[in-house]
């Protein structure tokens, strides 16, 4: 028969497989599929989407915010801008005459 010790990884391993089945079924908002770290609560399209806002207020009319935000849902928050790195932003930067 099975020991307690075993009952109890085993009873481990099927809620941790549970959680990883159905941790990616969580509800979303909109109709993007929210990309969430179910682990630590992290929702980065959200974050995408403020940093967007965030360099949106700090470069005004030089930053294309639209199209970072559109960036955002289409790529699911996979690449955060980060408004003090030119890297990350230089694809919504424009030069105003």
């Amino acid at each position: 028969m099975c020991s307690n010790k075993t009952l109890l990884l085993a009873s481990i391993a099927l809620a941790a497989l549970c959680l990883m089945q159905y941790g990616e079924a969580l509800p979303s908002i909109g109709h993007y599929g929210k990309r969430f770290d179910p682990m630590g609560g992290i929702d980065f399209i959200q974050i995408c989407l403020n940093n967007c806002a965030q360099c949106k207020k700090m470069f005004g009319d030089y930053f294309q915010g639209q199209t970072c935000a559109e960036s955002c849902l289409k790529f699911k928050g996979k690449a955060i801008p980060d408004c003090e790195d030119i890297g990350s932003i230089a694809p919504f930067l424009n030069a105003l005459e």
